[in-house]
Parts: structure tokens; sequence; C-alpha cells
């Protein structure tokens, strides 16, 4: 068995498309193919249902996912930890942090623990938006990620595989610039049966799969229609100039809302509680590492 063919089925399982996996991989689609029937052929069953249009794993694929998935970030944990132990890698943590929280809420965290402690705390810091932060965290190639939780749009990283701990409340407020009257430009409960011009989050936004999940199970007075596509931070200045409602957090436009720059374009019925959770693999992780988690748990 090669350590090729596990990085195989993990793009597979990522992409759900035998083509674009290929791609991800570097390697034509037929060599890709005969990648993954050489693993099957090697675990003697089948992974992939092959009587589907769709890209579907059998019930051994299901199983086999995980463990892969596991295999891979293991590997890539012992090989850091054990550079580390050699001392030919520098102990730095490297953390994923999403879009939202990593120019608002990362640098006061981070500024806390480091008070906590009398060396220095190496960090590695990638802002991302939480599609590619999961793919990241399940190749094992991070410690950590910071990001939003919310019970309607569980994450990959609430599976078995991952553990996380609450490091702080906050919420997803509807906000709109006002009019002349001090009223919002663009309000749910002030335009009922019509269309409200929606600034929303793009793809792969862990934000967006929030908003989506309370969309889908609270009935909305509008519809809406989405004029702008962005992240938090490009979708708060939008807000500011009129340009639409925007779910956004709490703690990103509460100074806004004191200036009434911005103003609720809803009531707080529609507020969407979230926590700010730290994710990291079950499996242990490099000295340093596990380090830093006993210091964010404290």
């Amino acid at each position: 068995m090669e350590m090729a063919w596990l990085e195989d089925f993990g793009a597979l399982i990522r992409v759900g498309n035998f083509s674009r996996a290929a791609s991800e991989r570097c390697v034509t689609q037929p060599a890709f193919s005969r990648r993954i029937r050489a693993l099957e052929e090697w675990l003697d069953v089948e992974l992939v249902d092959r009587s589907t249009h769709k890209m579907t794993l059998t019930p051994a694929g299901e199983r086999f996912s995980v463990i892969a998935e596991t295999v891979l970030r293991d590997i890539e944990h012992g090989r850091r930890e054990v550079q580390e132990i050699a001392g030919t890698s520098a102990s730095t943590i490297k953390m994923l942090v999403t879009h939202a929280l990593a120019l608002n809420f990362f640098p006061q965290w981070l500024a806390t623990l480091q008070a906590m402690t009398d060396s220095e705390i190496p960090i590695q810091l990638t802002a991302d938006n939480m599609g590619a932060s999961e793919n990241i965290m399940l190749t094992g190639k991070a410690h950590f990620c910071l990001c939003y939780f919310y019970p309607g749009a569980a994450s990959v990283l609430d599976g078995a595989g991952f553990q996380s701990i609450s490091l702080s409340p906050d919420a997803l407020v509807p906000v709109s610039a006002p009019g002349a009257d001090g009223q919002p430009l663009h309000s749910i409960e002030g335009s009922a049966g019509g269309t409200v011009n929606l600034l929303a989050y793009g793809a792969g936004s862990g934000m967006g799969r929030i908003v989506s999940a309370m969309f889908e199970t609270n009935p909305m007075p509008v519809s809406f229609a989405p004029v702008f596509t962005s992240h938090t931070l490009v979708l708060a200045r939008m807000a500011r100039d009129g340009k639409g409602l925007a779910w956004l957090p709490l703690s990103i436009v509460a100074d806004d809302l004191a200036k009434g720059s911005l103003v609720r374009a809803g009531d707080a019925a529609w507020d969407i509680p979230v926590d700010v959770r730290l994710y990291r693999p079950r499996s242990r992780q490099s000295q340093s590492a596990e380090a830093f988690w006993k210091l964010a748990a404290n």
C-alpha cells in the first residue's frame, strides 16, 4: 500500500469528483482512477459505488474515509513532532483562523494567552474561509482552527476525529445603514412581502452556512436578493455604504451600532447565537501544540 493512495482517496472525499480530485493531485484522471482501484484491491473491498452518476462511497468506503483521514493526520503530526524533538523544526503553532475572527478576536485572545506565559508563543497564522480551513485540518497541515460554531450548521470538525473548546459567545445580527429618518434602509420587518438586498457570504464560508441554516428553520417575512458576495469585513463596509442587509458578528459591528453608522435591520428574534471555538485533532500533537492547548483551555 502506498501513502499516495490514501492521499488520493482523501482528495476524492474532499472534492467529491474524480476529475477535480485528479487535478488537485496533479495526475491525469485515468492514472488517478487506477490508483483508487489499486487501493481498493489492496483492501479487497470497493470504496466507491460506480453504479451511480454522482460519486458515492460504499458503506466500506464511508468507514475507511474516517480511517484514512485519521492516518494521514497522525502521520503529519508525527512528522512534525519528531522534527521538533530532533531540533530540525521550529516549535511553531500552525493556526487557522476564519476571516471574521482574524483581525478582531484573534489578536486580543492571543495577547491574553501570551500574558499567561513567560515565553513567546510562535504562531504561523493562516486566515481563510471555513471550507478551506476544514480541508487543511483534515489533512493534518495545521494544529488548530479558530472559527464560529452554530448547532444548526455543524462542521466536519465536529466529528469524532476532533475536539473543541468554547472561548467566547457572539451573535450574528442583521444590520443595515440608516436612512435620513434613522430607520434601516434595508429591513426584515419593515418590508413585509417585498424584496430586500442581501449582502451574502461566499462559497465555502462558515458564516454563510450559519445564515443559510437559520433561513431553513425560520420562515422569512421578505424575499432576499443577493446583490454582493464576499467575506465579513467587506460585507460590513458594504452595509455601512447602504448597499444592503447583512448578518454580521455583534463583536465586529458593536461600535457601528453605538455610533449609528449601522442600525439593526430586525429585532433580536433574528439574531443568530454563535460560539467562538478552538478545534484540534483528538490525536496527540507536538509538544508545543499540546502546551498551547493546555494554555488555551485554562
